[in-house]
């Protein structure tokens, strides 16, 4: 098999909490050595001079549309997307049309993804079937199929006793229940319920609809011991019931999104609609409290949340048009350069919440860490180059994002994946 040996590069170790310098010698798709010094004749050598090594991304929550929406994106355009910003495993949400709430939607789903050979894509099914929140599907089936996790994402399950077997079953089958919390029925708003939302004729989504459903899922988990993971947690108050529940032990984990990391409500234009997305942008409160919530471990992971429109979809009016934005080419280069860049948040804290955190909480125990035995899909951080984010520059099919324009300190520019190296430009 094929050896590459990569010299003179940075590497986080996290349990010391220092970078340091290392060598590290692939063969085929696993790490094989990592030491200050690494000799091998054989090998073809990559000499990165001290830039950044990271193992490749994991983001846990990326939209692909596919199948029914591929005008959008596809698993081939979303997948390309996710290696071009450094991710080389997605975790694909199931709220497709139809939903991936079989064995053989699971089936279709890992035969696209590794027909198009670029990121690895990783299911999850659906809780119930058809996502209409009231019958189980067939975890059992679907988890034996390759799906990590199970979510009805786009909706909650409101159904109590529903979602009680769910986390019973995620016992059973050694799976997690991602839960999107939001009780719809509290409102249909479409923007933070705020005075300023008001203010703008705006009808309000309250935290309160997030923290309602937040805390009755935790309670469920609390009553059956089963694994939850909240997705895109977004206020303060939820973080609060969050940080409580894991105090007392019980088995939840949550992420946040970089639209609620770095967006606040009163700094952006609420009649744009490229701004719209679900859970809306909170206050600037809610965003600092989320950002030490990070910090502190409240927050495991980050996740894009990546959700795809065609432009015609968002250049209508803010009731109009859909929810969600998109950052899977760029997430990461946007979070170093705002946060990390500004000593807002530490290289180990990003870092660590886009690699072997998510590969801890979903079980992909092959991959998010650089150390022998591991899987060689790893990445090229260079801190000093910059880019602008630019329609040219986006692999997704959609550009729905309101970052076009900016300036980026920090960019990728190699992916190992597969015993390949490639050069970012390339992707």
């Amino acid at each position: 098999m094929k050896k590459i040996l990569i010299k003179n590069a940075k590497v986080l170790d996290f349990e010391k909490g220092k970078e340091i310098l290392r060598d590290v010698l692939i063969e085929g798709d696993t790490i094989v050595d990592v030491k200050e010094s690494v000799l091998d004749e054989n090998a073809e050598v990559l000499d990165i001079e001290g830039k950044y090594l990271f193992p490749g991304l994991i983001d846990a929550h990326a939209h692909f549309r596919e199948p029914g929406e591929e005008y959008k994106e596809d698993i081939k355009s979303g997948s390309r997307a996710a290696l071009h910003g450094g991710v080389t495993t997605v975790l694909a949400m199931p709220n497709t049309k139809p939903p991936l709430d079989s064995r053989a939607m699971i089936d279709f789903v890992i035969e696209r993804a590794k027909e198009a050979g670029y990121a690895e894509v990783l299911p999850v099914g659906t809780i119930t079937k058809g996502r209409e929140g009231e019958e189980l599907a067939e975890i059992g089936d679907m988890k034996e199929g390759g799906a990590v996790a199970f979510s009805d994402d786009g909706s909650w399950v409101r159904n109590s006793s529903v979602m009680r077997r769910a986390l019973e079953y995620s016992i059973a089958f050694d799976t997690v229940i991602i839960s999107h919390a939001e009780d719809s029925s509290l409102s249909h708003g479409i923007a933070h319920e705020s005075v300023l939302s008001y203010e703008m004729g705006l009808e309000g989504y309250p935290a309160q609809q997030e923290e309602i459903a937040v805390f009755r899922d935790i309670k469920l988990a609390e009553l059956t011991g089963g694994r939850l993971h909240i997705a895109h947690v977004s206020s303060s108050g939820s973080l609060k019931i969050i940080k409580d529940a894991k105090e007392r032990g019980v088995n939840v984990t949550c992420e946040v999104t970089p639209n609620h990391l770095l967006l606040a409500q009163e700094e952006i234009d609420l009649f744009n609609p490229l701004y719209k997305v679900n859970p809306p942008v909170r206050s600037r409160n809610d965003r600092a409290s989320l950002l030490n919530a990070l910090k502190d471990g409240t927050i495991d992971i980050i996740a894009t949340d990546h959700a795809p429109h065609n432009w015609y979809e968002k250049e209508t009016d803010f009731n109009s048009a859909p929810f969600g934005m998109i950052s899977l080419d760029f997430y990461f280069s946007l979070l170093y350069s705002e946060l990390v860049s500004n000593n807002k948040l530490s290289l180990f804290d990003l870092v660590a919440a886009v690699t072997y955190k998510p590969a801890e909480i979903f079980k992909l125990k092959d991959r998010g860490r650089i150390a022998k035995g591991f899987l060689a899909d790893l990445v090229v951080f260079d801190p000093r180059k910059e880019f602008v984010i630019t329609e040219e520059f986006i692999r997704s099919k959609s550009k729905n994002t309101p970052f076009l324009g900016k300036k980026v300190k920090g960019s990728f520019v190699k992916v190992i994946k597969k015993g390949r190296v490639l050069d970012i430009e390339e992707i």
